[in-house]
């Protein structure tokens, strides 16, 4: 039971931490391009919906796994703790920051008759100043702290995943083209533990489409029609689905609807 609540934090934390690199902060931005950003894209609803996501994923570690005597008995689960817990308070104080802007300083957000007190706080707090500190700052690091924490959460994923194998039919006519091993490797990178396609003694990592696609050339080559799956037990299951509908397309290699089990994959 410990392991199964540890793999499904570390598995949580690469989720969040795939979806929020969607926000791409990986160098400062100038003013314009913050206030083409501020708050059509970045603003405080969006970054409370994270921080929530990482407060839940904190009491769920402080439940289960420190309650759970793993406190002193495991250094990589302590850094990771702290991976999350310094960026759950970091969006804590985004959060704080771009409620003041969009109440307060942000001009799309006010009447005529809230201008000679937006006028006053702007005068006291300079907006350009509490963007930077906001953006370049806050939203910076936490995406930094978020970006480190991904290889322990794997190495931790990987110690403590059920393994399993399957063994599943190659897509009919095709094979692993494009579409095939993109869809594999988009489960694999879902849950994050590592799966790798065996074919004899060679090893495939099934989270790269290229990867995918070479073990594709071996397969044609040797005229295989089934391939064997082996690593993290819950992504098995969902290739296993894929396999079921041929890897997502007929035989001609057109799109076909997917299971609604795997409908973060659409």
């Amino acid at each position: 039971m410990q392991k199964k609540n540890i793999v499904k934090i570390a598995s949580e934390f690469l989720k969040i931490t795939k979806d929020f690199d969607q926000l791409k902060f990986y160098e400062p931005y100038e003013y314009e391009e913050m206030l083409a950003i501020v708050p059509d894209k970045v603003n405080e609803v969006e970054i409370r919906r994270y921080e929530m996501l990482l407060h839940s994923l904190q009491s769920s570690f402080d439940t289960y796994v420190i309650h759970g005597g793993f406190r002193y008995g495991n250094r990589k689960l302590k850094q990771l703790r702290g991976s999350f817990s310094v960026v759950f308070h970091l969006l804590q104080m985004v959060g704080r920051l771009l409620h003041f802007y969009e109440r307060h300083l942000h001009e799309a957000g006010y009447k005529n008759t809230y201008k000679i007190v937006q006028d006053r706080l702007s005068s006291l707090v300079n907006p350009g100043t509490l963007l930077d500190r906001t953006i370049n700052y806050g939203l910076f690091y936490a995406c930094h702290f978020l970006t480190n924490g991904q290889e322990l959460a794997r190495e931790i994923l990987n110690e403590n995943i059920e393994r399993a194998k399957i063994k599943v039919g190659v897509p009919q006519k095709l094979g692993f083209h494009a579409r095939p091993s993109l869809l594999v490797a988009k489960i694999v990178q879902y849950y994050g533990g590592q799966v790798e396609l065996c074919i004899g003694d060679d090893r495939f990592d099934a989270s790269s489409v290229l990867d995918i696609q070479w073990a594709g050339g071996k397969i044609q080559k040797e005229s295989l029609k089934e391939v064997v799956f082996e690593g993290y037990a819950r992504t098995l299951k969902d290739i296993e689905t894929l396999a079921s509908v041929n890897y997502g397309e007929d035989t001609i290699g057109k799109g076909v609807p997917l299971p609604a089990e795997l409908k973060y994959l659409m």
